[in-house]
C-alpha cells in the first residue's frame, strides 16, 4: 500500500472512487436533462412566435360553442374550454372503470375455463383468445358500432327486455332513478354497511386464523351493503322513485320515438366502445390468469382435496389467492392499456379526453397545450392506476416468517 512523507496510507484518487464518480455521473446527466429540456422549451417558444401562435392557458375560459351527446355533468354549448376537457375526462374515466371491471370478470372466466375438464368449455374459450386477441382493437370497435349496433331498430322502434330496459340505434334506454326528501339516508345506510363489511371481513379472517372455522363473508357483505340500505328505503318511506323511458307510438312521425331528457339513455357510441374494450382486453387477460393457475403446484390442488375441499372451493380459497401474485403484475399492465386503449374512442365520436380535446385543438390552435393537457392526464392515471396495484401486489406478497 503506497503511503505519504508521513508515513500514512495515500488516500485513493476521487476518479477512482465509486461512489464519487457514481456521484460525478448522476451530476452530469441531471445537467445534461436539464440543458435538453430548457433547448427544447426555448426552442418551442421561438418558435411559436415566429409563427405568431400565441401560447398560454387563458383560452380555457373562453366559450367552446360546440355540445355533446354525453356529459356526466352539466355542460352546454356556452360552457368554456375547460369545461369541455373535463367532461372528456370524466366521460375516459367512465369507460375506463367499467371496461377494467368487465373485462376483469371476462378475463377471469375465460381464463378458468381454458383449463377446464370439458373439451367443448376448453375448445370454446382457446377459440375466443386466439380470435378475440389477433384482430386489432380499432376493427372490433368499428364491428361493434357500424355491424352490430347499426343492425338494431331505429329511433321509432325499439327492443324491450322485461319493458323496463329499451334498445334502439339511439342507445339503450334505463330507467332514471328520481332522489326525494329522505333519500339521503339511503346513501348513509350504504356507507354503513359497507364500513360495517370491511369490520366483518376484517374479524371473519382472524377468526378463521385462530379456529379455522369459515364465515359466510360473501352473503354476509352482500346482506350489509344491499339489505341495509333496501331496508331503509321502505323504512324511510319509499324516498325514491324510478323515471321509466316514454315511448311515442302514434302522433306525428317526427315526435315519434323516446322521450327527451326523460329516463337514461347510453348512447350508442359508449356501448360500442365499452364491449370492445372489454372484450379484446379480456383476451389477454384470460391468458395471464391461465398462466398464473398453472404456475401454483399441482400438489396444493391435490393437498386440498385430500382434505376434504370440492373443486370449488379449492380454487376459490386455494388456487387463486396464491396465484393472483402471479397474475397482478401483467394484470396492471392491461388496466394500463384499457385505458389508453380508450383514446380509440375518437374513432366512433364517443366524447372523450382526446376527442373533445381535438375538437378544442381545431377552435383554438392551442396544440402544445392540448397536446400537453393529454399527455398529463393519460401519465396521471396510469401512475395512480399503477400505485394502487403496487399496493395490492404487496398485499398479496408473501411474507416470510
Amino acid at each position: 500500500m503506497e503511503q505519504d512523507s508521513a508515513g500514512a496510507p495515500a488516500r485513493a484518487s476521487l476518479m477512482n472512487d465509486p461512489k464519487a464518480r457514481g456521484i460525478f455521473y448522476q451530476l452530469v446527466l441531471v445537467v445534461a436533462v436539464v440543458a435538453l429540456g430548457y433547448f427544447i422549451v426555448s426552442n418551442t417558444i421561438t418558435n411559436l412566435e415566429r409563427q405568431n401562435i400565441a401560447s398560454g392557458w387563458s383560452f380555457l375560459e373562453n366559450t367552446a360553442g360546440f355540445g355533446t351527446n354525453q356529459s356526466l355533468v352539466p355542460y352546454s354549448e356556452t360552457s368554456s374550454y375547460g369545461r369541455a376537457l373535463y367532461v372528456g375526462f370524466l366521460n375516459t374515466l367512465l369507460v375506463a372503470a367499467i371496461g377494467v371491471f368487465f373485462a376483469t370478470l371476462i378475463g377471469f372466466i375465460v381464463g378458468i375455463a381454458r383449463l377446464s375438464n370439458n373439451w367443448v368449455i376448453n375448445r370454446l374459450a382457446y377459440c375466443y383468445v386466439e380470435l378475440v386477441r389477433n384482430i386489432p382493437l380499432l376493427l372490433q370497435i368499428f364491428f361493434w358500432y357500424f355491424a352490430v349496433l347499426r343492425s338494431i331498430p331505429g329511433k321509432r322502434e325499439k327492443w324491450s327486455i322485461f319493458d323496463t330496459f329499451h334498445l334502439n340505434i339511439g342507445g339503450l334506454r334505463l330507467p332514471k332513478p328520481v332522489w326525494e326528501i329522505g333519500s339521503e339516508w339511503m346513501g348513509y345506510a350504504l356507507i354503513l354497511g359497507i364500513i360495517a363489511s370491511f369490520f366483518v371481513t376484517r374479524w371473519a379472517r382472524k377468526r378463521q386464523e385462530d379456529t379455522g372455522q369459515q364465515f359466510p363473508v360473501f352473503w354476509s357483505g352482500v346482506g350489509l351493503i344491499v339489505g341495509v340500505p333496501v331496508i331503509t328505503y321502505f323504512v324511510t318511506g319509499m324516498p325514491m322513485t324510478l323515471e321509466h323511458p316514454n315511448f311515442v307510438e302514434s302522433g306525428p312521425i317526427l315526435r315519434q320515438g323516446f322521450e327527451l331528457n326523460v329516463g337514461i339513455n347510453v348512447i350508442p357510441e359508449f356501448l360500442a366502445l365499452t364491449a370492445a374494450l372489454s372484450i379484446y382486453t379480456a383476451s389477454f387477460i384470460a391468458e395471464i390468469v391461465r398462466a398464473g393457475i398453472q404456475a401454483v403446484s399441482h400438489g396444493q390442488t391435490e393437498a386440498a382435496h385430500a382434505l376434504g375441499l370440492r373443486n370449488g372451493p379449492t380454487l376459490r380459497l386455494v388456487i387463486i389467492p396464491q396465484a393472483m401474485r402471479v397474475i397482478i403484475p401483467p394484470l396492471t399492465s392491461q388496466y394500463l392499456n384499457l385505458t389508453k386503449n380508450s383514446s380509440l374512442a375518437v374513432a366512433i365520436a364517443y366524447p372523450d379526453l382526446v376527442s373533445m380535446g381535438g375538437t378544442v385543438l381545431n377552435q383554438t390552435g392551442q396544440a402544445i397545450e392540448i397536446i400537453g393537457i393529454w399527455m398529463a392526464v393519460y401519465l396521471s392515471l396510469s401512475l395512480i392506476t399503477s400505485a394502487f396495484m403496487n399496493w395490492y401486489n404487496q398485499r398479496m406478497a408473501l411474507v416470510e416468517r
